[in-house]
C-alpha cells in the first residue's frame, strides 16, 4: 500500500515563502555530515536514526524543542529533520530560534510532520525550512531528499 505523505519545497508549493537558500553543503564524505533528528515519538526517532546511519551520516536525536536547541549548540549539525507537533516548544518555534542565530546560517531544516495543510507548509517555509515532508513518509523519499540537500543545498 503506498504511503500518503509528500515532499514539497518552497519553489514547488510556496511561491511567496520568505525563505533563504544557503549555499550547497558540498559534503563529499557523508560521515562528516551531522544530522539532528527531532521528534517526540521514540519509534519515529529509532527509524530515522537507522535510516540516516545506514546511509552513512552522523545522527543525533532530540525528543523535544529544548533538547534540539541544546544539541544544536553542542553539535552544530548540517541538517535538522524536525517534527512540528511536540510538547512545549513546537517545531516552528525551534526553526525560528535556529534561524535567529547566525551560527546556523548554513544549517538546513527539513520539516517531517503530520501537519500537511497549505497553511502549515507556508508557516514551515516562513520559519526557515528548506523542505517540508508530510507523514506518513516514504523511507527512500526521505533519504533521497536528505542526499539532495547535502549535495545541492
Amino acid at each position: 500500500m503506498p504511503l500518503q505523505g509528500g515532499v514539497s519545497t518552497p519553489a514547488s508549493s510556496c511561491p511567496v515563502a520568505k525563505n533563504h537558500f544557503p549555499s550547497p553543503l558540498n559534503m563529499t564524505d557523508k560521515t562528516n555530515t551531522k544530522i539532528l533528528l527531532v521528534d517526540d515519538e521514540p519509534n519515529i526517532l529509532v527509524v530515522l536514526e537507522f535510516l540516516v546511519k545506514k546511509e552513512g551520516y552522523q545522527a543525533f536525536k532530540a525528543e523535544n524543542g529544548e533538547q534540539a536547541l541544546l544539541t544544536m549548540a553542542s553539535q552544530a549539525p548540517h541538517i535538522v529533520v524536525l517534527d512540528v507537533m511536540m510538547p512545549g516548544m513546537d517545531g516552528f518555534e525551534v526553526a525560528r530560534k535556529i534561524r535567529a542565530n547566525t551560527r546556523y546560517d548554513d544549517t538546513r531544516i527539513i520539516f517531517l510532520t503530520a501537519k500537511g495543510t497549505q497553511e502549515d507548509r507556508f508557516k514551515g517555509y516562513a520559519t526557515g525550512g528548506e523542505v517540508y515532508i508530510t507523514k506518513p513518509f516514504d523511507n527512500d523519499e526521505l533519504i533521497n531528499t536528505i542526499n539532495e540537500v547535502v549535495e545541492f543545498g
